[in-house]
C-alpha cells in the first residue's frame, strides 16, 4: 500500500468525520489500522504510514478501525465503528475476540468440493448479518464439476436468501474474477471470510494483481486447506477500494449475535409469529407454525436443525462472556472499594 494516500481512498465517511470535535479536528490526526500484530498496528493516513506500540490500557483496536493520534504518534481514541466483526475466542476462554472494523462487504468463499457446507454458509451470514455488512457469497472452483452441478449448488445457496448476491467462478480465470470488480470502488472496504484451502488468497492475489498471499494446496482425501495467511491487513486494490484477507477460521464460535441468527433465518422467524406459544422451540409444542412447514415440504429440517444449534451456541457463549464482564465489573468495584479504604487509613495514621 502506497503511503501517500487520501482518507477518501482508505475509506474515510461522514459518519467518522462527525464524531471529531472541533478540538480534535485541529489537534489529532485521522489514520487507519491496516495491519494487526501482537502488541503492536500499523496505521495509515494523509500523515503517512507507521506502526505504534499498543498499550496495555488502551481499548482493543482491530484491523479496520480509524483512530485519532496526537502529534507524538501515540493513540488517542478509537472512533465509533460503522461495523464491527467479532467472534468468541478460539478454545474455552471466555473472551470477545475483535475480527474486523468497518466493513462494507463481506465474500463468504466456500469451495464447490467437500467443502461445501450450507451450515457453515448460514454460520458466516449469522456473524456478517449481525454486523450488518452486505453478504456475497463466492463458491470457487467451479471449474471442477459439471455445469448442472454447478447449477444445483448455486439454487442451494441462493434458497438461504433470494435476495443475497451468489456467484460461481474459478479463481484462476480472470474473467471469473472480473465479476467482483462490482464491489470495488474507491473508500469501499471488502473482507474475505472462508475456510483455510477455498481460493482466498487467490482472489486476493487476482484482485491486488500480485503474489502478495502464499497459496497452497489442499490435502488429498479430505479436501482440507492448508492455512497461508497469517496476518489480517488491509490492502489498496487497483481498481479501488481496500481488500482485507483474515487468516482461515476453523472454529468460528457465535456470541451476541441474535439478531443475525434472526435475520439469516428469516424464514423461521416470521413462521415462529404464528406458532400457538410466544415461547415456542419448534420441537413437540402443538400449533407450531414452523413443524407445519417442515411437514407441508416448505421448510426444510436441516435449516431448523441449524437454526436451533445456533441458536443455543449464541445463547450459551452470550451468557458466558457477560457473566465474565460481570465479574470483571464486582472485581474491578472490589479493588476500588480496597483502594479508597487503603488512603483513608493512610490519611488517618498521618
Amino acid at each position: 500500500m502506497s503511503e501517500q494516500v487520501r482518507l477518501l481512498d482508505l475509506g474515510w465517511k461522514p459518519f467518522y468525520q462527525q464524531q471529531l470535535s472541533l478540538d480534535e479536528y485541529t489537534d489529532y490526526d485521522c489514520v487507519r489500522v491496516i495491519e494487526q500484530h501482537k502488541g503492536r498496528v500499523t496505521v495509515q493516513g494523509e500523515v503517512g504510514i507507521f506502526s505504534i506500540e499498543l498499550k496495555i490500557h488502551f481499548e482493543p483496536v482491530c484491523v479496520g478501525d480509524w483512530v485519532l493520534i496526537d502529534a507524538h504518534q501515540q493513540l488517542y481514541r478509537v472512533l465509533d465503528r460503522q461495523s464491527l466483526f467479532s467472534r468468541k475466542a478460539p478454545g474455552s476462554k471466555i473472551a470477545e475476540q475483535l475480527i474486523a472494523a468497518n466493513i462494507d462487504t463481506a465474500f463468504i468463499v466456500c469451495s464447490l468440493n467437500d467443502d461445501f457446507n450450507l451450515n457453515r454458509i448460514e454460520r458466516y451470514l449469522v456473524l456478517v448479518k449481525d454486523a450488518e455488512v452486505e453478504p456475497v457469497v463466492i463458491l470457487t472452483k467451479a471449474d471442477l464439476c459439471s455445469e448442472a452441478q454447478v447449477d444445483d449448488y448455486l439454487e442451494q445457496v441462493q434458497q438461504l436468501d433470494p435476495f443475497m448476491m451468489v456467484h460461481a467462478i474459478n479463481t484462476l480465470d480472470n474473467d471469473d474474477v472480473e465479476v467482483l470488480y462490482d464491489y470495488c470502488s474507491v473508500g469501499r472496504t471488502l473482507v474475505f471470510l472462508g475456510s483455510s484451502g477455498v481460493g482466498k488468497s487467490t482472489l486476493v492475489n487476482s484482485l491486488l494483481g500480485s503474489t502478495e498471499q502464499k497459496t497452497a494446496a489442499i490435502r488429498e482425501g479430505d479436501s482440507k486447506g492448508r492455512h497461508t495467511t497469517t496476518a489480517r491487513a488491509l490492502k489498496l486494490i487497483s481498481a479501488g477500494g481496500l481488500l482485507m484477507d483474515t487468516p482461515g477460521m476453523r472454529e468460528l464460535q457465535l456470541a451476541d449475535t441474535e439478531q443475525g441468527v434472526k435475520d439469516t433465518f428469516s424464514d423461521i422467524t416470521e413462521l415462529s409469529y404464528r406458532c400457538r406459544f410466544g415461547d415456542c422451540r419448534h420441537q413437540n409444542e402443538p400449533g407450531c407454525a414452523v413443524i407445519a412447514a417442515i411437514v407441508k415440504g416448505s421448510l426444510e429440517q436441516r435449516r431448523l436443525i441449524s437454526y436451533q444449534k445456533l441458536i443455543k451456541e449464541q445463547e450459551l457463549n452470550s451468557s458466558t462472556i457477560a457473566e465474565k464482564r460481570a465479574r470483571d465489573k464486582a472485581f474491578g468495584k472490589m479493588i476500588g472499594v480496597s483502594q479508597q479504604a487503603s488512603r483513608r487509613f493512610k490519611h488517618n495514621r498521618d
